[in-house]
């Protein structure tokens, strides 16, 4: 969890988020119109990680998943290290301004990172940094870069990369808090690293094969895994969104146990109240249970909706971005 505390919440208004996004706001007071007409929101509890040098990608690319060799300056990517059994440690959400390569990641695990790249480089020409103090991470619904500052452009908008002392001058004064970006987030059946996942997640089972794994490039760790789930197919688990019951007056918390039938079949990650969908949330649940039956989340009653193909592992469909 992070330590840092945003400028933002002394606004009028902010109400702090809790949980693995304390630190920033949640909201400023409007939840639902802030997601209705989204403005930017303040995403700088993250960390931020950069790495420079002359060989930065062709070593990047020996350790992730991503294939990022010839990474043209500018354009988004996904990454993922994987432990040597295939299971997910970091995800990395880059890009590279022609000189560096800058990745944003889960809050509280930079330094993690970065100490893992730094036992990797050997004699390579590449240097690695947290420079989570000297940046923070701002996004906004435009699919264009910014003029100005390195950013991350996507379907779904662009993450900015910008130096904390301009923080509150770059989000202006009619930002939206992190609940509208993670209602939009679960929405589109995006997971996110030890919210959606656990311990134990292979890309597979979440849908991050082809989005942030390159299934033709060479060796890199955990590779062995990714291939064999991807040549004999049915992951151990998949991720659903769930459209929970709306007259509950709660939503199911982190780590909740999904049940069919009494038994317990896996665990919610993440939940929000979309502005058009309602209370819905994203679950890890075993690969084998029926796509049409009706789940307790949390003591909630669901309806799933299928994210990934219960045997090869892909992504479905997203509804958003």
């Amino acid at each position: 969890m992070s330590t840092y505390r945003s400028q933002l919440l002394d606004r009028p208004g902010a109400v702090a988020a809790t949980g693995p996004d304390a630190g920033v706001a949640a909201h400023y007071g409007d939840p639902m119109r802030e997601q209705r007409v989204p403005g930017p929101v303040d995403l700088s509890h993250r960390g931020v990680v950069r790495v420079t040098g002359p060989d930065r990608l062709a070593w990047l690319h020996s350790l992730v998943t991503q294939d990022v060799e010839q990474l043209p300056a500018g354009q988004a990517t996904t990454a993922l290290l994987l432990s040597p059994h295939g299971q997910v440690e970091h995800a990395l959400y880059a890009v590279d301004d022609g000189t560096a390569f800058w990745a944003h990641v889960e809050p509280g695990t930079a330094a993690a990172l970065v100490g893992f790249l730094d036992s990797m480089r050997f004699l390579l020409r590449v240097e690695v940094a947290d420079v989570s103090d000297e940046f923070a991470v701002a996004w906004e619904p435009e699919a264009a870069p910014h003029d100005r500052y390195l950013s991350r452009v996507t379907d779904g908008g662009r993450e900015v990369f910008v130096p904390r002392p301009s923080l509150a001058t770059y989000v202006g004064e009619t930002p939206s808090g992190v609940w509208s970006h993670e209602a939009a987030r679960i929405a589109a059946h995006e997971p996110r690293l030890g919210v959606d996942t656990d311990h134990k997640t292979i890309p597979h089972e979440v849908g991050w094969i082809g989005s942030a794994v390159h299934l033709d490039k060479g060796c890199y760790r955990g590779q062995e895994t990714v291939a064999r789930v991807h040549t004999l197919g049915r992951p151990p688990r998949r991720l659903v969104m769930l459209h929970l019951d709306g007259s509950v007056d709660h939503l199911p918390a982190h780590c909740d146990d999904v049940e069919l039938d009494g038994r317990t079949i896996g665990f919610v990650g993440s939940a929000a109240r979309h502005h058009e969908l309602g209370p819905i949330a994203l679950a890890l649940v075993k690969r084998n249970v029926p796509v049409d039956v009706e789940l307790l989340a949390g003591g909630v009653a669901a309806a799933q909706e299928v994210v990934v193909d219960p045997e090869a592992g892909l992504h479905v469909r997203a509804r958003l971005g």
